[in-house]
């Protein structure tokens, strides 16, 4: 795949681009040819090894982005806007706001303002507890029956309201705009997100030195232990599906990034334990009381609306992709590099 360009725009940012899904992108975009600078704090830990080996234009801090923004508009060929708080526990209301909603509002109006095409992380923790279903209509009255569970799915939630509400108004936008929302993503480039890292990350040491591998209880009766769903998407996918409205500009909207198919935390686990030639061994314990009243036992990406927009390609199985995480990069080798 060759990216689309216009003259003289060279140049793609990736904010965020340090992180998980963040520098996954940052990796295919200069893999086809373009100039990357990754927007990001490295600060004192591994999360400097996701770009060590990508051949980048330039590392700025987010502080920077907006004067560089404003400097380089000219030559950029669009941005990539992967940089927020991630953690569903975060509770400091104050920097959800300034790190997610007002540092994104603020780069859709300097690409509204500049003409550049902007695609920005959403997230399913928009859908809350899933009474709402998961099609990712981006109607008003769509937009306003979502009830987050936690202050990151609210501020999610609140762009994808605010962006909307200028489309619709006919406000000054972007050439191309399209929010992602994320369904559970693993795979490499993760080792620094602690507890925010997926179950694949976290259960593969035990797993690997044959230990049982611990799963939460089910609270409700209508799943058993370990039975609760998701829609677990490997990250390449998601890679794909940027690159893939980079190519397609004529598309915008407000889209999920799943697999369409949930599968269960032990599904999950069993996938581990057969990509290390191991029989299953798993334990329950019980979930903690303050993430019970806030927990989503189901979610399915609703994939119907990227699928009409033209997006053909078939996503990864859950057991193909645990199988290439944990032989590839997990076991014996740095798990940042794909």
């Amino acid at each position: 795949m060759t990216l689309s360009r216009g003259p003289g725009r060279d140049l793609m940012l990736v904010t965020g681009g340090a992180g998980f899904i963040g520098s996954n992108i940052a990796r295919a975009l200069a893999a086809e040819g373009r100039r990357v600078v990754v927007s990001d704090w490295l600060e004192d830990g591994p999360k400097w090894r996701n770009i060590a080996d990508i051949p980048l234009d330039d590392v700025i801090r987010p502080e920077a982005v907006e004067s560089f923004v404003a400097r380089e508009g000219g030559r950029l060929g669009g941005i990539v806007h992967m940089g927020a708080i991630s953690a569903t526990t975060e509770r400091d209301g104050d920097k959800i706001v300034a790190r997610n909603i007002r540092a994104t509002l603020d780069l859709w109006a300097q690409c509204a303002a500049k003409g550049l095409p902007f695609v920005f992380a959403s997230s399913a923790a928009t859908y809350g507890d899933g009474s709402e279903g998961f099609a990712d209509a981006d109607d008003d009255g769509t937009l306003a029956r979502l009830a987050p569970l936690n202050p990151y799915g609210w501020s999610k939630l609140f762009v994808d309201r605010r962006i909307m509400a200028d489309v619709r108004a006919g406000r000054p936008c972007p050439p191309q705009y399209a929010g992602l929302r994320f369904f559970n993503v693993y795979g490499p480039g993760e080792a620094h997100k602690g507890d925010m890292r997926s179950v694949v990350h976290k259960i593969h040491p035990a797993a690997a030195a044959g230990e049982s591998v611990t799963l939460f209880k089910s609270h409700n009766p209508a799943y058993g232990d370990g039975g609760q769903l998701r829609d677990f998407i490997h990250v390449r996918d998601c890679v794909a599906v940027v690159q893939w409205l980079l190519e397609n500009p004529q598309v915008s909207g407000i889209f999920n990034v799943g697999t369409g198919q949930a599968r269960s935390f032990a599904d999950l686990a069993r996938a581990v334990f057969a990509a290390l030639g191991r029989e299953p061994r798993i334990a329950y314990v019980d979930m903690p009381e303050h993430l019970r009243g806030a927990y989503q036992y189901f979610t399915q990406a609703d994939m119907g609306k990227l699928r009409a927009a033209g997006y053909s390609a078939p996503f990864t199985s859950l057991e193909e992709g645990v199988a290439s995480y944990v032989t590839g990069h997990l076991s014996g080798r740095n798990e940042a590099t794909p």
